[in-house]
């Protein structure tokens, strides 16, 4: 079970909180990763990537849905 914030919006712990939350977490993920041969070197090079890929997806993703948003603005306008 994942540890929740300890009170809701942004306090001076917060990350150091969700570091603590994630952490059991990955290194399970490290401990599976190693079971089924990879190294946690491998395991962690890829964990990088597949951040970076998750940004680089978020940033796509807002980028469209402002695309959308100003589209549809001119199509109410008429334009």
């Amino acid at each position: 079970m994942i540890s929740p914030p300890r009170r809701a919006g942004h306090y001076p712990d917060r990350e150091v909180d969700c570091q603590q939350a994630m952490e059991p977490g990955f290194q399970a993920i490290l401990d599976c990763m190693a079971e089924a041969g990879w190294t946690r070197e491998e395991a962690k090079r890829v964990l990088r990537r597949l951040i970076a890929a998750d940004n680089m997806a978020q940033k796509e993703t807002a980028r469209l849905e402002t695309e959308l948003a100003i589209a549809r603005a001119m199509i109410r306008a008429g334009r």
